[in-house]
């Protein structure tokens, strides 16, 4: 049967973008299609994580991420005001900044944060996905599809000419946002609720800098009357460029009629948030979003994938949407290659919602909750969400009384800022994440030493990503554990002693017919030169994991009986193979 592509990507976001990125990388022929003219023209996710990182680093656009990321060092503390002119309430170290987290970060993985505005962010991707072949068409949109058994066609509507056409593909992905037309149409069951609360972004403008530069910040949290975010009762000041670009967010009532907010307005919120009614300001835009508590609990059916916000909905909190978006794609890519290429069966590409759907449930979970902990501070200063401008003052001047009253306020504000900590420091959330699936081979079960949403555990428990080691190579230059493994093809890893391991590679590599690299910990290219990897995994050297397309752990073996049976059956499971030849779905 002819197709015109193997996959049709609806949506250059973070999370489409990532997915033709991948697809083309793979060599997997793909089409994105954008309903508009233009990609992001406005900053919305920006927080870039660890593992989103490492995800560029294997795709081989890291370093174009950090060229137009802000670093660390200017992300800093997260801050709490009355106003950015001011009195503070206090500050939280945030996204590994902070003296005692700063080396758990950094032992964690070969990459750090960065906040990179999706206005940055989606160019580096489909820019990236051209140039490796894949068809962008801009001012396309999706109207609808039918699927059958060997593939989907799909109906697109030229936007700048005004026809109709067709595409036979055979996979569609949905990426196409919180109201994602595919998904509606595929069916997918989304649970939840829908429209918590109303908020408006306003671009802007202005030089902050002597308000802010002495104290570096991606979120000043302003305690003002009216500010209802999502029904905290605060507003929020967003760097998107240090220290001139900016972006605030603001409460509405969501249970009355949308505003519609003029400049002079939105020039009025922004001087009282900053608390400078001189402040010149220039407004470029203002738009209006809800907050939802929605996930989807399937994120295919038959041929049809959905990712990102198309299947997870959420507000802000813990800068986990982009991210999300973008290791949905990833997860998904690798998959439908070797579908496509005929190296894995079908019933692979069920283990994008057996892996995926918990994880998409436990962000929107958790950055619900995020904004519910605003509330504590609220207690903590005997004020509610909606308390005017002097009842926040007394509040405020109730802690800073010289009594035991004041000390006990002061003690209870402390907790409720500390409590934010499962906003601004989820390591665990961003980097433990654990695959269930059909794809990992079970066994070794692993416990978690301490809280598994603010600490990171490396683990070698199948399913879980290959940890962060530095090893040396040929030439004595520092090389990473995870870029020795990715880049589209599965890994065998075993020690120097594992010999047995090789011919048995050699062996599935042309049996399986599949793309099969071998790394071996203290080879000349991957010496242990620091003890690190046997130091965290207490791996034996002559046992065996076996890494996937994605760098998480599919099948762990501590003894080389039995090699190369154990590694064929191993990997017929896991790519959903059958003994006769498989061809392409």
């Amino acid at each position: 049967m002819a197709y015109d592509t193997d996959v049709v990507v609806v949506g250059s976001g973070p999370a489409g973008g990532t997915a033709a990125l991948a697809l083309a990388t793979y060599g997997v022929r793909t089409l994105v299609v954008n309903k508009y003219g233009w990609l992001a023209n406005s900053p919305r996710a920006h927080i870039t994580n660890q593992r989103t990182m490492e995800v560029l680093r294997d795709l081989g656009v890291e370093q174009e991420a950090l060229l137009h990321g802000t670093p660390p060092a200017l992300m800093g503390d997260t801050v709490l005001c009355t106003s950015l002119a001011g009195a503070e309430l206090g500050r939280i170290t945030s996204w590994g900044t902070g003296d005692r987290s700063a080396s758990e970060y950094n032992e964690s993985s070969p990459c750090h944060m960065i906040d990179l505005p999706q206005t940055y962010l989606e160019p580096i991707l489909i820019t990236n996905a051209a140039a490796r072949g894949a068809k962008v068409r801009m001012d396309t949109e999706f109207l609808d599809f039918v699927q059958d058994p060997e593939g989907v066609t799909v109906r697109l509507l030229d936007r700048v000419r005004g026809d109709e056409y067709f595409v036979r593909a055979r996979y569609l992905i949905g990426a196409d946002g919180g109201r994602s037309r595919v998904a509606e149409q595929a069916g997918l069951p989304i649970a939840g609720q829908t429209g918590k609360a109303g908020s408006m972004n306003i671009t802007f403008t202005a030089d902050l800098s002597r308000y802010v530069a002495h104290r570096p910040s991606v979120l000043y949290w302003v305690m003002r009357p009216g500010a209802h975010l999502g029904g905290i009762g605060m507003g929020l000041v967003r760097m998107v460029r240090p220290w001139n670009e900016w972006l605030l967010v603001w409460g509405y009532d969501i249970d009355q009629p949308p505003p519609s907010v003029s400049d002079a307005e939105a020039e009025a919120i922004v001087r009282d948030l900053v608390g400078d009614q001189d402040l010149p300001v220039q407004i470029t835009s203002t738009s209006l979003w809800t907050v939802n508590h929605n996930y989807a609990t399937s994120y295919s059916s038959g041929r049809v994938f959905c990712a990102g916000d198309a299947v997870h909905r959420h507000p802000p909190s813990n800068g986990l949407g982009s991210n999300t978006s973008i290791q949905d794609s990833y997860n998904l890519a690798w998959k439908l290659a070797m579908v496509v290429r005929g190296e894995a069966g079908p019933a692979l590409l069920d283990t994008y919602t057996q892996e995926r759907a918990p994880i998409g449930k436990q962000i929107v979970d958790r950055a619900n909750l995020s904004r519910d902990q605003f509330g504590p501070i609220f207690e903590a200063l005997s004020i509610a969400g909606d308390t005017d401008s002097d009842g926040i003052a007394a509040g405020l001047a109730a802690c800073l009384t010289e009594d035991a009253t004041g000390a006990t306020r002061r003690r209870a504000l402390e907790k409720a800022i500390r409590l934010k900590n499962y906003e601004f420091n989820a390591h665990g959330v961003e980097m433990n994440q654990r695959y269930v699936s059909s794809a990992v081979v079970p066994g070794f079960p692993e416990s978690f030493s301490q809280d598994a949403e603010l600490f990171h555990q490396p683990s070698i428990t199948p399913g879980a990503k290959l940890p962060h080691v530095w090893l040396v190579g040929t030439d004595g230059h520092r090389v990473c554990t995870l870029d020795l493994v990715g880049h589209g093809h599965f890994t065998l890893l075993t020690g120097l002693s594992g010999t047995t391991w090789l011919a048995a590679a050699e062996s599935v590599r042309t049996t399986l017919g599949i793309d099969l690299h071998v790394l071996r910990i203290d080879a000349p290219n991957a010496r242990d030169a620091y003890g690190d990897w046997h130091r965290l995994t207490a791996f034996p050297e002559d046992g065996c994991l076996l890494i996937r397309p994605d760098a998480h752990i599919a099948w762990r073996q501590d003894t080389p009986q039995n090699a190369e049976t154990a590694l064929t059956e191993a990997l017929q499971t896991i790519l959903a193979r059958v003994p006769a030849e498989l061809e392409p779905a």
